[in-house]
């Protein structure tokens, strides 16, 4: 089949898979809005506040690779379909949690939630799967672009539903499940072969710990790790920063949508700004962005402080997870996809859950006021970004035969 014909059939899957990002994408902003919040008005201790958006980065670790594997027999389809109902589920559990005023049981809910979260991470890798290597970036950069919509979408959304009921954020979590009703029969114009299994004119399969330490596999996961993890490290603790300093709820959701959007509008060009620039450029330029975003945000806490810091933010994460996963999209194989992708999506999420077990600690439990608490979060920044910025430039100076290896 020509790169033209299996374009083709790429872009009609890249459509469905960016309506999906629309759709059933908006509870993300919604959650990570509305969860911390919801989480500090139910829990006992206020260190625990961001402990819902925790376990659902947790229950998103914890079912990449076990969905990576179901995805890699039964097909894209009926992973994502799959992913859609336990967002349904996390989100009824959920609702009843905050009806019941229990933590406990809000905090089941957020966890099953994780396995949307964990299927939402699959689209990306998706929109390759039937894609030629010229369009590969550029479909992994249109499919993260349908998450502007989710960007207006769910925000909006919160300022409808979040006080629509006696019970605070209730509304919210009822229009989480119906979004993942809807949005799963999305997936019936999905149309992406099941990946045949490894043969001998293919060569050896290499095991997991052969992929990881592959030089260019080992720093697209740092990189993506790294990217994803500090974003959400600001993300979580920013609504609780922007009421803590005295503004509205609906202040934190604008700023959490300006992030949003700038997490997802670069999309439409940063495939080709791949193709143009190379793969390595555009993720240390999204570094450079994600460290400039904790520099702005310790200059203050005045509301364009937050809007400034936050959209940088989503830059930096737009260009640094993107150029990550198309780096690591054209180091493997299709047999080797279900392993990799699924190693891959572990170790994002278990740098994700523990940047979001840190970003409640360190906002609430830092000192004695939100100021205080948004310095030590912007701070703890700056280990990850050498580690990555490090492991990059140690690629970038190999030869490059072995660099593109």
């Amino acid at each position: 089949m020509t790169d033209m014909a299996a374009d083709q059939k790429a872009k009609r899957n890249v459509g469905v898979l960016v309506l999906a990002q629309a759709i059933l994408g908006a509870q993300m902003p919604m959650i990570f809005t509305v969860g911390g919040l919801a989480g500090q008005s139910l829990a006992s201790n206020v260190c625990l506040a961001t402990l819902p958006i925790s376990l659902i980065v947790l229950g998103s670790m914890l079912t990449a690779t076990p969905l990576s594997a179901f995805m890699q027999r039964f097909g894209r389809r009926a992973g994502f379909v799959l992913g859609a109902m336990g967002g349904a589920t996390g989100g009824a559990i959920g609702a009843y949690g905050l009806y019941l005023g229990s933590f406990p049981v809000f905090l089941l809910g957020s966890f099953l939630t994780g396995i949307y979260m964990s299927a939402q991470g699959f689209y990306r890798f998706a929109a390759a799967d039937t894609a030629s290597d010229s369009f590969k970036p550029k479909a992994i950069s249109y499919v993260m672009a349908g998450g502007l919509l989710s960007a207006i979408i769910g925000p909006q959304l919160v300022k409808v539903t979040s006080e629509s009921m006696v019970v605070p954020f209730l509304g919210t979590y009822l229009t989480v499940i119906a979004l993942n009703v809807v949005g799963a029969f999305l997936f019936v114009g999905l149309d992406i072969p099941k990946p045949k299994p490894a043969n001998a004119e293919d060569g050896p399969s290499r095991s997991r710990w052969e992929l990881i330490t592959t030089p260019r596999i080992a720093v697209a996961v740092i990189v993506a790790t790294v990217s994803y993890a500090l974003m959400n490290l600001m993300m979580t603790s920013t609504p609780l920063a922007v009421v803590g300093c005295g503004f509205s709820k609906g202040n934190a959701a604008d700023v959490v949508s300006a992030h949003v959007l700038a997490m997802f509008a670069p999309s439409f060009f940063t495939g080709h700004l791949i193709a143009r620039f190379g793969v390595e450029k555009i993720m240390g330029t999204g570094l450079l962005l994600l460290t400039a975003a904790g520099l702005v945000a310790l200059q203050g806490v005045a509301l364009e402080n937050f809007f400034a810091a936050l959209i940088l933010l989503g830059l930096g994460w737009n260009f640094g997870f993107i150029g990550a996963t198309t780096m690591l999209a054209e180091a493997h194989t299709a047999a080797e996809r279900g392993r990799m992708q699924g190693l891959n999506d572990l170790i994002v999420f278990g740098g994700v859950t523990m940047a979001s077990l840190a970003s409640g600690g360190l906002m609430n439990c830092s000192g004695g006021s939100a100021v205080e608490g948004w310095t030590a979060v912007n701070l703890a920044m700056a280990p990850a970004l050498a580690l990555a910025g490090g492991a990059l430039l140690w690629l970038v100076l190999r030869p490059s035969e072995e660099r593109m290896a």
